[in-house]
């Protein structure tokens, strides 16, 4: 790795999910210290110290968010990096979805991703490196069946996106969202028909991408990665689709 983080402090909710934990382990291996910020330290214990340090916080705990950036100011004096990466999916059409389900996919995706980043804001105004980076989807643009909330969600995501940049851009803090397809984690395991074999629901999710294959929590790694380096320093205020070619084609007819 090329130490390009050497020396910043980083803190990524949902940091101990399948894609938070390659975000955290990239940024330990580029010299961050990170935060990776949950409801439990669920990582197995020989990739521990990898995967950066464990912080306990409930994003839609006003309370519990503030207690959890006010640790980190007082351990490290500093924040540069924020990765709003915890998320749910409901897999629901809008007339199955209860007002209780409606509520709380909201309060985690986008209630999460608002407080974390409300928050985090004074300590990253100090930083001559700061940025954040929201979890979108390619569902905030196209929607697939049955994930009426999740889109809803994530829509939300990216024009909150778009209103930071706008906002903190004069500060000094760069804002941009990932908006992932098809990424290889037990999110979209689940989200496979339970009457198809995985190994099949696998090989017909890879059939529709133009690249013949689905990403990985590596492949969205790398683009948090370069999205909070300074090689992004002129980016701001953008949906970086990340989705192996999927939303720029027609599904095409199989006979």
């Amino acid at each position: 790795m090329t130490g390009t983080l050497e020396g910043r402090v980083a803190l990524v909710t949902g940091g101990r999910g399948g894609t938070g934990r390659a975000v955290c382990r990239r940024f330990v291996d580029e010299g961050a210290h990170v935060y990776a910020a949950g409801l439990s330290d669920d990582c197995p214990a020989d990739e521990a110290s990898a995967a950066g340090e464990f912080l306990r916080f409930d994003v839609t705990s006003e309370d519990e968010v503030v207690a959890g950036i006010a640790g980190i100011e007082s351990a490290r004096g500093r924040l540069d990096i924020v990765v709003n990466a915890a998320g749910i999916e409901i897999e629901k059409t809008v007339e199955d979805t209860s007002l209780e389900e409606w509520d709380r996919i909201f309060a985690i995706n986008v209630t999460g991703t608002f407080l974390t980043s409300k928050h985090a804001l004074p300590l990253l105004r100090r930083s001559d490196h700061a940025a954040i980076v929201n979890f979108g989807s390619y569902d905030g643009f196209i929607a697939d069946p049955k994930l009426a909330a999740y889109c809803a969600t994530k829509g939300a995501v990216h024009a909150l996106t778009k209103a930071m940049a706008c906002d903190h851009g004069p500060e000094g803090i760069r804002v941009n969202a990932i908006c992932p397809g098809y990424i290889d984690t037990p999110m979209l395991e689940q989200f496979y028909p339970d009457h198809v074999e995985l190994a099949d629901a696998h090989a017909e999710a890879e059939r529709i991408h133009p690249l013949g294959t689905i990403g990985t929590p590596t492949d969205m790694a790398n683009l948090v990665h370069w999205l909070v380096s300074d090689e992004a320093r002129y980016a701001t205020g953008q949906l970086w689709v990340l989705d192996g070619g999927l939303s720029a084609q027609i599904q095409q007819m199989r006979f």
